[in-house]
This record gives structure tokens, C-alpha cells and sequence, in this order.
């Protein structure tokens, strides 16, 4: 069976595809993750707590997981300065056990 003729009409190559991958995007600097956190948690009310991918997605875009791990370390550190609680299971834990699963609310806020 003979192959097909090229398809004079075929798309473009992306950008990407031709020139290489994109160049890394810097990651926002931490008291730009800190602030979101804060807006997003004090925001959601009392008795409510968000997902830490909500303020990577709301910083990052469609390019939001490399961000995972710097919105967890901001909010590490706005728990261990009293600005923000991480549940786990729903209770607050300890800013220095955190592992798995969490999730963030502002003090007074406990979901």
C-alpha cells in the first residue's frame, strides 16, 4: 500500500516543538505566595479552608504545579509565624510534622 502524499496543509510546529522548550518562569517571590494564601484563606470566611493548589492554580495558571511546593513552604512559615493554620484530616497540625494532604485557614477560621 502506498504511503500518502504530504499534506502541503498540515499545521505549523508550535513554537515550543521548533525552538526547543519554553524558557522556566521564574517563581513568584515568597511574600507574593504569602499574600495570596492569606487573601485566598481570609477570603474563603470562617469555618472554611482552601487547597493549596487553589493559590498555585490562581498564581501559576495552566503551569501551576511546579509552584506546589513553594506555596507549602510559604504557608509553613505564615504557620509558624502565627498568620495561618494547616489542618490535616480537618485539625491543625504542628507547622514542623506537615506532610501529606493539608489544607490552610486563617487563624480563627478553623474548618
Amino acid at each position: 500500500m502506498p504511503k500518502p502524499a504530504p499534506d502541503s496543509m498540515a499545521p505549523a510546529a508550535p513554537a515550543a516543538d521548533l525552538f526547543g522548550p519554553p524558557e522556566p518562569r521564574a517563581l513568584p517571590a515568597a511574600d507574593v505566595l504569602a499574600a495570596e494564601i492569606l487573601r485566598q484563606a481570609t477570603e474563603r470566611g470562617p469555618g472554611k479552608s482552601i487547597c493549596p493548589s487553589e493559590v498555585a492554580r490562581a498564581l501559576g495558571g495552566e503551569d501551576w504545579h511546579p509552584l506546589m511546593t513553594p506555596v507549602r513552604n510559604a504557608a509553613i512559615a505564615l504557620a509558624q509565624d502565627g498568620k495561618l493554620l494547616i489542618l490535616r484530616k480537618g485539625k491543625p497540625v504542628a507547622p514542623e510534622g506537615v506532610k501529606g494532604v493539608i489544607r490552610l485557614a486563617a487563624p480563627g477560621n478553623p474548618a
